[in-house]
């Protein structure tokens, strides 16, 4: 891994953005990690970079452009006509037209674009506004209009780089990266998700006809499970793998105060994951995700930072981060009552029990997936 100190990448756009009232993505999220983040002392202003938007032609290296234009159509009418809404699903399936529906997701491909660069020749960026691994090339997905994931890795392909990996950690099956990647040897694509969870696809024995693991987990995964995993399935693929090259996928939906999710992890889980990560490849891009607690997902990432710095969270925050934590409002259940930790902590408890048999049998199919020769050293 290269020497210099990791970069953060983030954006105003998120501040005031919103998929509507009654959204899963009404919450905050980059604002509150990037704002936590600042209040907390860890920014160096000169380790930040502005994502800047991508444009047409960078999101045409995956997307249809017809389908980036129903976007940009989108966007500038508020309103999609009934032909987009049937072709694009734009409108439809949980995919609203709000007011930066073409800018958004421009802005975290180009997030993740601009850490694809910064990247180039070595070097860690954390990008908590990509994540979006649902996106198709004609079409919106999972509340994911563009996949800015695919667009970085193929960045990085077209630097000539030729073992990539990608782990996504998400409570959903990152399908629009596998399904982009199926038949390229060059990207391995592993997903750790809840099993029979939408999008209903990465079963254990769907390897997309390529180099692609997935490893369903079922409802109550916990801390010692996915300690399992990694220890036993994820780190030894890495390590055959020998990739130049990781992206990783923090989504913190696989968190247990998720309301979208029946997994049980404590941010401890996805912190152990990027510490595990960190001497592995010489490039290492840490994309955000799912996550839909803005309290969980702002602690989560902000935690991920800390670590990719080697910074310990402090035992209790300081004032300036509680009120960060303080200032969110949240209109799902969990929102009413919110228990004291969540704004005066960064680290969760463990969430620890018995490793159940599933673990052993994943860890099976790990040792068993055949990966292209390693290159001589």
């Amino acid at each position: 891994m290269s020497g210099t100190p990791p970069i953060l990448v983030g954006s105003e756009i998120y501040r005031r953005s919103t998929y509507g009232p009654k959204h899963p993505l009404a919450i905050p999220r980059v604002s509150t990690t990037l704002d936590l983040i600042r209040a907390l002392g860890w920014l160096d202003p000169a380790r930040y970079r502005d994502s800047p938007m991508a444009s047409v032609a960078q999101l045409a290296r995956f997307h249809d452009p017809d389908y980036i234009a129903a976007l940009q159509r989108a966007e500038a009418t508020q309103q999609v006509s009934a032909e987009d809404r049937a072709r694009f699903r734009i409108g439809a399936d949980g995919n609203p037209v709000y007011r930066e529906v073409f800018r958004r997701p421009a802005t975290s491909a180009g997030g993740v674009l601009l850490a694809a660069e910064l990247t180039r020749e070595g070097g860690v960026v954390h990008v908590p506004g990509g994540g979006t691994h649902h996106g198709r090339p004609d079409r919106a997905s999972g509340f994911c209009y563009v996949n800015d994931a695919v667009l970085g890795l193929l960045a990085w392909l077209d630097q000539g780089l030729t073992r990539l990996l990608y782990l996504d950690l998400d409570a959903h099956h990152g399908d629009g990266v596998q399904d982009a990647f199926h038949d390229d040897p060059r990207v391995l694509t592993v997903s750790v998700h809840e099993a029979g969870r939408w999008p209903f696809t990465g079963a254990a024995e769907d390897h997309a006809g390529g180099l692609a693991l997935n490893l369903p987990v079922p409802a109550g995964f916990h801390d010692a499970e996915m300690r399992a995993l990694r220890e036993g399935a994820i780190l030894p693929l890495i390590r055959r793998f020998r990739p130049e090259a990781i992206m990783l996928q923090c989504g913190a939906d696989a968190l247990e105060e998720d309301p979208l999710s029946r997994l049980a992890l404590s941010n401890n889980a996805h912190r152990d994951m990027v510490a595990a990560l960190k001497g592995l490849a010489p490039r290492l891009i840490v994309l955000g995700g799912g996550g839909y607690n803005p309290w969980s997902v702002a602690r989560c990432w902000a935690l991920v930072w800390a670590e990719l710095n080697g910074l310990a969270p402090p035992v209790e925050l300081p004032a300036a981060a509680q009120a960060v934590l303080r200032g969110l409002r949240f209109h799902r259940a969990a929102g009413r009552n919110p228990p004291e930790h969540w704004f005066t902590t960064l680290l969760d408890a463990p969430r620890e029990g018995a490793v159940r048999p599933f673990v052993a049998e994943l860890v099976a199919r790990a040792e068993g997936l055949p990966l292209p020769p390693a290159p001589v050293a």
